[in-house]
C-alpha cells in the first residue's frame, strides 16, 4: 500500500519521530476514507480538486489552522514520494494553499517557577526521584526535544567536556554545553543508572528498560503542575521555557537557533515576541505616561 510504504520511506530515510509518524498516518488514513467515500477515488487517483475539497470541509468543521497546515505538508510530502516512485505522473499538491496562522506566543514557565523546582522541591530521595529531577533538568537545560531525550546514550553524554551530543531531526547532530550543576547532577544519576540498566540509553525507567513518549509527558505534567498553574505542562513547554528564558538573559538568537537545531532563524525568532511582551509590561509599569 502506498501509505505503508511511504511511512517506512521516511521511518528509515528521514528519521521522524513516532509521533510523527502516527500523525502523518492518521491524516493520509484520513485522506482516503474520504477520497472513497466523497469521489469512489484511491490516494493515487486524488487530483487538486478533491483534494481541496477535503481541505474545505477540514476548515467548515472547525479544525485549527495550525492542524490543517500540518495535514497539508503530510499530503505535499506523501505525493512529491509518491511521484519520484512514479506511482503517479503528476503532483495534485501544487496549487494547495495553506491557511494563514494567528499570531500565537509559545507557552512557557517562569524563571521563579523553574528555580522553585529545581532547587526547592523536595524530589524522592531515590533512584526515581533523581531520574525524574534528571528529566527535567536535561529539556530545561538544553532545550533538547522529547524524541531527542529519549533517545540519548551515555556515550552522548562527555562529562569531562561538559558537553553532550544530540542527533536532531533529518539526522543532524549538534553539541549543546552542560552547565555544572546539570554535570554534578549527571554524575549523580549514573551511579543510580549504573546499578539496574545495562542497556546505552541514558535515561531508563524504573525497571531499567528504555525510556518512551508517555512517561517523560506524565512526569513532567506532574512536577510542573507543582510548580504552576500554566494550561499547557508538556516536554515541550519545557523547550520553550528553555529558549525564552536564554533569550531574556541576553543570549544571541543565533546561539539559541544552533542549541534548538532549528534549520532557520524563522522558526527561532517566534521567542522574541515573549521578550517584547515582557519589555512592554515593564514600559507600562516604569512609564509615567503609560
Amino acid at each position: 500500500m502506498p501509505i505503508t510504504q511511504f511511512l517506512n520511506h521516511i521511518q528509515k530515510n528521514k528519521r521522524y519521530s513516532i509521533h510523527t509518524l502516527k500523525a502523518y498516518k492518521s491524516d493520509l488514513i484520513q485522506l482516503e476514507l474520504y477520497l472513497q467515500s466523497q469521489y469512489e477515488l484511491e490516494l493515487i487517483e486524488a487530483n487538486s480538486a478533491s483534494l481541496r475539497s477535503w481541505i474545505v470541509q477540514l476548515l467548515e468543521s472547525g479544525i485549527e489552522n495550525k492542524t490543517i497546515n500540518r495535514k497539508i505538508s503530510t499530503l505535499k510530502s506523501f505525493y512529491k514520494y509518491l511521484l519520484k516512485e512514479e506511482l503517479i505522473s503528476t503532483n495534485p499538491t501544487g496549487k494547495l494553499v495553506s491557511p494563514k496562522l494567528g499570531s500565537t506566543l509559545p507557552n512557557f514557565v517562569r524563571e521563579k517557577e523553574m528555580t522553585n523546582l529545581l532547587d526547592q522541591f523536595q524530589f524522592e530521595n531515590s533512584f526515581k526521584g533523581i531520574r525524574d529531577k534528571m528529566i527535567i533538568e536535561l529539556l530545561y537545560s538544553s532545550g533538547i526535544r522529547l524524541s531527542e531525550l529519549i533517545q540519548l546514550k551515555v556515550g552522548d553524554v562527555d562529562l569531562s567536556q561538559s558537553q553532550m551530543k544530540v542527533l536532531g531531526k533529518r539526522n543532524k547532530e549538534r553539541i549543546i554545553p552542560i552547565h555544572r550543576k546539570l554535570l554534578l547532577g549527571i554524575k549523580e544519576y549514573l551511579i543510580e543508572r549504573n546499578s539496574i540498566a545495562e542497556d546505552l540509553n541514558l535515561l531508563v525507567t524504573d525497571s531499567g528498560k528504555k525510556m518512551y513518549p508517555k512517561f517523560v509527558y506524565r512526569k513532567v505534567n506532574y512536577y510542573l503542575g507543582q510548580v504552576t498553574t500554566a494550561s499547557k505542562k508538556s516536554p515541550h513547554v519545557l523547550r520553550h521555557t528553555f529558549a525564552t528564558h536564554m533569550l531574556n538573559n541576553g543570549a544571541e538568537l543565533n546561539t539559541i537557533k544552533e542549541i534548538l537545531g532549528h534549520a532557520n532563524l524563522s522558526a527561532t525568532q517566534v521567542y522574541t515576541h515573549n521578550t517584547i511582551e515582557k519589555l512592554r509590561n515593564i514600559y507600562k509599569q516604569a512609564h509615567p505616561r503609560a
